[in-house]
């Protein structure tokens, strides 16, 4: 042979060499590359996920929204608490002047004016949701009672029940402020 003709038959085998390179190249290129139906299943697949992140952050903050304005509501309803078991004292004085006049056959003006002033006070607490505890008679219940004393009962229906009241006791807005003192009859 002479050297042209190697030199051809080299050529050839480097351009199909190249041309086999090429192929490859091609081939591992087509491999990474995804289809376009492919591309479109992962594009959805994070827009899933994107909503789904997006969906619970919103039902977090509006959860938020709700305590908070919850919380506000009961901070408003028993932020006058200290002030109204602060006048607790003062009703249980009425009622105590009240039967004190009563007893005493003070003239009846008087008695209605005392009367008078106590139904503006308690009705305005009342306002605020305050309300008495009705015990005499009722079970002996320790979440609403503190027993002073226990006598014997004056008949057996009365057994471990409340048989006098001392002290009143308040709800507000359904809490408890103050428990009622009472005698037990055993």
């Amino acid at each position: 042979m002479n050297k042209n003709e190697e030199k051809n038959i080299s050529d050839e085998k480097q351009e199909t060499q190249d041309t086999e390179t090429q192929e490859e190249k091609k081939n591992q290129h087509r491999k990474h590359r995804k289809t376009k139906s492919e591309e479109i299943a992962e594009l959805k697949e994070q827009l899933a996920e994107l909503n789904d992140k997006y969906l619970r952050l919103f039902s977090d903050f509006d959860n938020y929204r709700k305590r908070s304005n919850a919380e506000k509501i009961e901070l408003i309803k028993t932020a006058s608490r200290e002030v109204i078991e602060g006048l607790l004292p003062v009703l249980d004085d009425f009622e105590r002047a009240l039967q004190h006049l009563k007893e005493q056959n003070a003239d009846e003006q008087t008695i209605q004016g005392v009367e008078l002033i106590y139904n503006k006070l308690f009705n305005y607490l009342k306002q605020k949701g305050l309300e008495p505890m009705d015990s005499k008679g009722k079970d002996f219940n320790t979440d609403y009672h503190d027993a002073i004393t226990q006598i014997p009962a004056p008949s057996d229906d009365l057994k471990g029940k409340v048989v006098d009241v001392i002290q009143k006791g308040y709800l507000l807005n359904g809490n408890i402020i103050r428990h009622a003192k009472v005698v037990v009859g055993q």
